[in-house]
């Protein structure tokens, strides 16, 4: 565990005519986390999402005959509880007096702020970077991008092709046709659209030209760009910057309402305290939320290489 900061961590602070230091603060990425998922708020120290199947089609009824009745049935139930976040430092009471430049050691505060605002970027992002990865399961006991999520009538669903496609045109086109022809677990059309388009920052450019060319993308065809004319992505392109593979994609989808879940519990808080014995100031940090998914239709991933 590292210990805190000391006369010795830095004494180059120690004396005058100090112009500036530098590799403690760096900008950081607007959020991004939010492009992800929906928030919700959380007043317990985990939540339940309890999926419930509807109702099928409706049945002819003979004349004299009585109507036909449906049930409804429990499907899966995700729990998604609560982590405690927290970073803290020390800095020694010798420290905090000898220090010259208070006013530029001050930056420990952001640069703590900065390294949790970031943590959470990693942890949100970590959800879609294991999306097709075994072990990293969703209620239904499926990952999160799969072509075998159980029905509760019987049957699967997908959300991922078969096939895993480059980032084109004709990819996000076959992507939309899918997506388009999701069902619910009755198998009744669930009226699911999509709505952006998420990739990695080796895919920003490629994912651009795609979709905002007048015209058919790469090509020398005199043909408009049909998913720009069918306003197919109205939330636009986003680039995460804490994806880890450069090739998958992801469509966030719309129609859906318990899919990709950030939940709140408590927002970020800094605090600062003197230990009596030490006199050393402790400072940090802590936040309590979660990330996850319910409904897997809220996104269809593509696993590109």
């Amino acid at each position: 565990m590292p210990g805190p900061i000391t006369t010795g961590s830095h004494p180059k602070l120690l004396w005058p005519g100090l112009k500036g230091i530098w590799g403690y603060v760096y900008d950081a990425w607007p959020t991004e986390y939010d492009k992800l998922f929906e928030e919700t708020s959380s007043d317990k120290a985990y939540e339940e999402y309890v999926q419930v199947a509807g109702f099928g089609l409706g049945q002819v009824k003979p004349q004299g005959d009585g109507l036909a009745y449906d049930t409804e049935q429990q499907g899966a139930v995700t729990r998604l509880t609560n982590v405690t976040m927290a970073l803290g430092f020390i800095v020694t009471m010798e420290e905090l007096m000898d220090d010259k430049y208070e006013a530029i050691s001050a930056r420990r505060t952001r640069a703590n702020a900065r390294a949790m605002r970031i943590t959470k970027e990693f942890i949100g992002a970590n959800t879609y970077n294991r999306a097709f990865t075994a072990g990293y399961v969703g209620g239904d006991g499926v990952v999160l991008c799969s072509v075998s999520h159980p029905l509760v009538f019987g049957g699967v669903g997908a959300n991922t092709p078969v096939v895993a496609a480059p980032l084109s045109e004709v990819a996000l086109e076959d992507a939309c046709i899918a997506i388009m022809g999701l069902q619910d677990d009755r198998g009744l059309p669930a009226a699911i659209m999509p709505r952006s388009l998420h990739v990695s920052r080796s895919e920003i450019f490629n994912a651009t030209r795609i979709l905002q060319s007048d015209y058919q993308n790469d090509t020398g065809n005199n043909a408009i760009n049909a998913l720009k004319s069918q306003g197919m992505f109205p939330g636009g392109v986003h680039v995460n910057h804490y994806f880890s593979a450069a090739r998958p994609w992801f469509i966030r989808t719309s129609g859906v309402e318990e899919g990709m879940i950030y939940q709140s519990r408590m927002a970020a808080t800094f605090g600062e305290d003197n230990d009596f014995d030490t006199k050393n100031m402790k400072g940090g940090t802590i936040e309590r939320y979660s990330f996850g998914w319910a409904d897997w239709r809220a996104v269809w991933g593509v696993n590109a290489t």
